[in-house]
């Protein structure tokens, strides 16, 4: 599936969680996956995988791993404000785009 629309999320900013099981936790960006519209933050959206053991005498684990949220349930965060908002563009004075947290407007 791909969604055409942009991602104003880049890897190591700071977001929010603002939906699901995770709601409220605040993290930075590590990865970003384009095509399926996600984001993975570290330490958030934690999930265990069983792994069976694959030879002879090797023993079974539980791996654990960050797995992606979309990104419609993530907002920027400022951590000088301590508020999370949307995201606009702006032009500065010498013709380039800047992201700016539309709360601190």
């Amino acid at each position: 599936m791909t969604k055409n629309a942009t991602l104003y999320i880049k890897k190591g900013d700071t977001i929010k969680v603002i939906s699901g099981k995770d709601k409220g936790k605040i993290g930075e960006v590590t990865q970003i996956l384009r095509h399926s519209h996600q984001v993975i933050i570290k330490d958030i959206n934690i999930k265990k995988k069983h792994i069976k053991p694959k030879k002879e005498g090797e023993v079974g684990r539980i791996s654990q791993f960050e797995a992606p949220i979309d990104a419609s349930n993530v907002m920027l965060y400022s951590l000088e404000k301590k508020v999370a908002s949307r995201i606009c563009m702006q032009i500065d004075a010498n013709g380039t785009k800047i992201r700016v947290l539309k709360k601190l407007l």
